[in-house]
């Protein structure tokens, strides 16, 4: 459903502030004639913790909020803790949401993630694919965690009425990512792994798994851009898919870094290492419908993310 919501003057909550997610919300926040941006740090207010989360929000009274704060990470991190990622993501959503319900949030923004798809869901994926199969094994706690998200913003509209909308974005990249190699997601350990080869002058880089899975990849600055863009002109129950409507391979990936970081080795893989869904892409027309879409492409995209990643992580 189409709204107007005017965010002139208004107090806006992003938790999560200082994430990749968060901190480019603020970055396009700074854009817009809003009224004072509501922030806490998870070493002030933890969000896992109900009493502390309801009495920020309460003291603050915001109009509106932006809940990007999570616990995220790649294969290796999802899959090797999946009770921490799902109680941590399920508290930190529940207690925001409900604080909001408390202190009469005008409307709130919940993001989640495109894992909440079935693993073999048809491609691209529709909002209405969502329970129709099995979620992916390797992230299926955190995944649990997103879905529960979207489905309490969804009650709080259908029981108090609040203004709750979800979206549901691609994998993402940009400034402020996690270059961990333990605990990162593909796009950034691939960005670490090819600068450092370069550095070092290695010849080869090994990519987890075959290579051949398809991902889309979606600059969180296009995200940041989509959450005011719906926030201004959306209120539905119905979650949306946020994304480029575009995918390559794991293996073309990695060569498009290689050639904008000026690396030509060769590639090999570790096959023991798993491969997640053989293809994830959404289906992004009921947000190009509404009037929006991603406009940073990927070459330019991975450009601005290592001039970004030499400034915060290169010595």
């Amino acid at each position: 459903m189409s709204t107007q919501f005017d965010i002139t003057g208004k107090d806006v909550w992003v938790a999560g502030h200082t994430g990749m997610v968060g901190s480019a919300v603020v970055r396009r926040l700074e854009e817009e004639p809003i009224g004072k941006l509501v922030t806490a740090r998870s070493s002030e207010v933890d969000l896992r913790r109900q009493r502390e989360t309801e009495e920020f929000v309460l003291s603050q009274r915001p109009q509106v909020a932006i809940i990007a704060a999570a616990r995220v990470g790649g294969i290796h991190a999802n899959r090797s803790a999946q009770a921490d990622f799902l109680y941590d993501n399920v508290m930190i959503s529940a207690n925001a949401l409900r604080a909001c319900q408390l202190a009469e949030v005008e409307k709130v923004v919940v993001l989640g993630s495109s894992c909440i798809y079935p693993a073999m869901a048809p491609q691209p994926m529709k909002e209405e694919y969502l329970f129709t199969g099995p979620l992916e094994v390797t992230n299926e706690g955190y995944a649990v965690a997103k879905i529960a998200a979207l489905e309490y913003g969804k009650m709080l509209r259908r029981q108090y009425g609040m203004d709750v909308i979800s979206l549901m974005p691609t994998n993402l990249y940009g400034p402020g990512d996690n270059y961990d190699l333990e605990t990162s997601h593909v796009f950034p350990a691939l960005l670490r792994k090819t600068h450092e080869a370069k550095v070092e002058g290695r010849e080869h880089i090994t990519l987890w798994g075959s290579g051949r899975p398809k991902r889309e990849f979606l600059h969180v600055d296009d995200l940041a851009d989509a959450v005011l863009f719906t926030l201004q002109n959306y209120s539905g129950e119905q979650h949306l898919n946020v994304g480029t409507g575009k995918d390559l391979s794991i293996l073309e990936l990695a060569r498009l870094i290689g050639e904008v970081l000026g690396w030509d080795g060769e590639y090999v893989f570790d096959p023991s290492m798993p491969d997640g869904v053989p293809r994830k892409l959404l289906d992004v027309s009921r947000l190009a419908d509404m009037g929006w879409t991603a406009r940073i492409e990927l070459r330019d995209g991975i450009e601005r993310t290592y001039r970004s990643f030499l400034e915060e992580h290169a010595s």
